[in-house]
């Protein structure tokens, strides 16, 4: 029987501009198959959460768009489950909305907090580590926990934790978090060897993340404490409606995380990719002998290499020497860019937003 006193809030908000035009603004990458495995990111998410904890106790963090979104692609979760966010404050407001509505209902809440669009290959191995993380929270209840991934290149794309090298248990007390480094300074982190990916996987009690809310964002943890008569009941709309966008727009990372003294990390067994860009998305996927990855299309290719195609189901696409393409669609929208220039999707983007309008972003 799984623990009653386990939680989960899945961090649904997100736009994804980097996988456009597949994620747009009205239906983004978490609501998609991404993978091509007949689930999308969400749904993969959800079932893979589900294993440990209680279906009713799975929180979603959203906003307000992406309500039916919500509905239809989870059907076990109930509107008491879902948590609107009326404006996009970042990563700190919403956390600390859903922690004080899950301490209400439970006052013993474990919780773990987590994206809702990564891929992470072996279940099994995240879930006895996120079981190692509730039993280390409920043995003492001011412990902020985050999973760590093992780096195994000198990523620039991701921030690091650097832990305390001289401790020999398996979960480390955090020296410190880095932001992005360049790549100099990343291939320093893994000679180092202390260090790992901040993955955005946190967990912790509910009475924790408070009291540290309360700590280290004061004002906020006083503008979100004074509507606990409202949480879990009709009156809970109104007061966010209300409250919400009086928050400051900062992340857990910055608002909380980096403050704390209380951090500790996990170094993960499990594989783990943030899905950010199609060049992740294709690290990850099934590809020909040429080094091709077909998501959906039926495909004839001639000469052509290293390339992403992704398109609505069964279309047949014919490539003829291009090598190192994404090569990507929506109904309205065909992209074709060089792989090496992924990080200026989000520049096109804004790009055709200017001339068309949003309808295509």
């Amino acid at each position: 029987m799984k623990n009653k006193n386990y939680y989960a809030v899945l961090m649904a908000g997100g736009v994804g501009s980097r996988f456009w035009p597949v994620s747009k603004q009205s239906y983004p990458k978490q609501f998609h198959d991404m993978l091509g495995t007949g689930e999308t990111l969400i749904q993969k998410t959800f079932s893979r959460l589900e294993k440990l904890i209680p279906a009713e106790n799975i929180y979603i963090l959203t906003n307000e768009l992406y309500e039916d979104l919500v509905k239809e692609q989870l059907p076990k979760v109930e509107g008491r489950q879902i948590v609107l966010e009326p404006s996009m404050n970042n990563t700190a407001p919403c956390i600390l909305l859903s922690s004080l509505k899950i301490q209400k209902e439970n006052p013993d809440a474990l919780m773990i907090v987590a994206p809702s669009d990564h891929w992470i290959e072996d279940e099994f191995a995240f879930i006895e580590n996120v079981q190692a993380s509730f039993d280390a929270c409920q043995s003492d209840r001011e412990l902020l926990m985050t999973l760590g991934i093992q780096p195994s290149f000198p990523h620039t794309g991701y921030g690091y934790i650097q832990y305390e090298e001289q401790d020999k248990t398996p979960i480390k007390k955090v020296i410190k978090f880095t932001e992005k480094p360049d790549y100099s300074t990343a291939k320093t982190f893994l000679t180092e060897g202390n260090y790992v990916w901040n993955a955005g996987i946190f967990i912790w009690s509910a009475k924790a993340i408070l009291l540290a809310f309360e700590t280290h964002l004061p004002d906020m943890y006083s503008l979100f404490s004074a509507g606990r008569k409202d949480y879990n009941t009709k009156s809970e709309k109104i007061f966010i409606e209300k409250n919400y966008a009086k928050s400051k727009n900062i992340s857990i990372d910055y608002g909380i995380m980096e403050k704390s003294e209380k951090v500790s990390v996990l170094p993960a067994k499990f594989d783990w990719n943030d899905l950010g860009s199609w060049g992740s998305l294709y690290d990850k996927l099934e590809k020909d002998q040429n080094d091709n990855v077909v998501v959906n299309a039926k495909s004839y290719i001639e000469n052509s290499s290293g390339n992403i195609v992704r398109t609505t189901k069964g279309k047949t696409v014919v490539l003829k020497d291009l090598n190192e393409y994404i090569v990507v669609e929506n109904e309205e929208v065909l992209l074709i860019c060089p792989k090496k220039d992924e990080q200026e999707i989000k520049i096109l983007r804004n790009s055709v937003k200017e001339k068309f309008g949003e309808e295509l972003i």
